[in-house]
């Protein structure tokens, strides 16, 4: 009952015992009027509450950054007598909004809202609670809509960035010219072709079968590329509006692009995960960029491993590294430290940092330390 009803409750009551009391006509009139509008709401109220139906829909369910997603809710009550207007409070991250929807005898009534998707991960869309009222406002029912509240999954959208540098003689071409010069350790030998060097020929082998047989040398495997991402909460964003979202947004942005980069020249790309849900990504094709975008969207940011823990952690891994990039949002000692240690080991690193304030002094420093051992230092200033 809302306070319109509790109002006309309270005038009913009032208007009987001044009937009793007084023997007035117009009072009793006045009560029997009142107790039929209650009868009339209640009625209404608990017929439309068992025949209302309603289904929502979001489309898409998976969308990048900044993308417009779609959410389109039908209400249909089944009430013949007259109602007030259905009341529909939509959620979206967090935030919520009252909607109306009009009603009609036996018609659908649609409502169609735009879902931005505004920043990186998943969340919960769609109307969560749809309320019932009759002509008169006296009487407010919650209806039973279900679970059947969406989810969108926005994907973070990558950027154009400059390739990363694999470390000298590391990138597979030095390696694959010093295998055709090892003329002791081929892997297998064909027939000659036109066009295949002399120096290749295996004489002896030739001279046996009696045909001329040449050496043939595996290729090399190209090194990984090696990505560290941050899965801790985001620092440096609490003064912005969204500051903490804007980061993620950056941090899982950058990976992306990094990852794509590298991908696209049949590079393999390793990202492990640290973060509340620990995973770990790893390709070669440009088609796994998808699975990579799905799994940072759905990555929980706070919480998970300390940083520099991670970048001492994964020095197991930098003997087949030929390019690392770390990116973060926080840059410390024991950060610059790991990184320094990182590229001790051979592969080439660098390091992007996603802050709001690039020219802070606290971090000229750490970035010269950095930039003394050779490590590129790149600015990711979020949306």
């Amino acid at each position: 009952m809302t306070g319109r009803g509790l109002a006309a409750v309270a005038a009913l009551i009032t208007s009987a015992l001044c009937a009793l009391s007084l023997g007035n006509a117009l009072y009793a009139y006045m009560a029997l009027l009142l107790a039929l509008l209650l009868a009339y709401g209640l009625v209404s109220c608990l017929w439309a509450l068992f025949s209302v139906s309603f289904d929502q829909r979001l489309t898409p369910e998976k969308a990048a950054r900044g993308e417009i997603c779609t959410l389109t809710a039908r209400a249909r009550c089944g009430c013949p007598l007259p109602l007030g207007p259905m009341k529909a409070v939509f959620s979206y991250g967090g935030q919520e909004e009252e909607y109306v929807f009009p009603t009609g005898l036996m018609k659908n009534s649609i409502k169609t809202l735009s879902v931005p998707a505004r920043h990186v991960g998943q969340f919960d869309a769609g109307v969560k609670r749809l309320e019932v009222c009759d002509l008169f406002g006296l009487f407010r029912m919650p209806v039973g809509i279900g679970k059947n509240i969406g989810a969108v999954t926005v994907l973070p959208r990558p950027f154009d960035i400059e390739k990363p540098r694999l470390t000298l003689g590391e990138d597979g071409s030095v390696a694959l010219a010093r295998s055709q010069e090892d003329y002791n350790a081929p892997e297998d030998v064909r027939p000659w072709r036109p066009g295949d060097a002399m120096k290749r020929i295996h004489w002896k082998l030739s001279s046996r079968k009696r045909e001329i047989l040449v050496r043939r040398f595996e290729t090399p495997a190209p090194p990984d590329t090696l990505i560290l991402l941050d899965c801790d909460t985001p620092l440096g964003g609490e003064n912005v509006p969204e500051g903490e979202e804007k980061l993620v947004d950056a941090l899982c942005e950058t990976a992306v692009a990094v990852a794509r980069m590298q991908m696209e020249d049949g590079s393999p790309v390793r990202l492990p995960m640290y973060g509340k849900r620990a995973n770990e990504f790893a390709s070669d094709q440009a088609e796994g960029l998808a699975l990579l975008q799905e799994m940072l969207a759905m990555q929980p940011f706070g919480g998970g491993e300390d940083f520099a823990r991670v970048l001492n952690l994964e020095l197991r891994r930098m003997r087949r590294t030929g390019a690392t990039v770390i990116i973060t949002t926080r840059l410390n000692a024991r950060i610059v430290e790991a990184v320094s240690h990182i590229r001790r080991m051979g592969p080439s690193a660098r390091l992007y940092l996603a802050t709001f304030t690039p020219e802070a002094e606290t971090y000229q420093p750490f970035v010269a330390q950095l930039q003394h051992h050779l490590v590129e230092v790149c600015y990711v200033t979020p949306a």
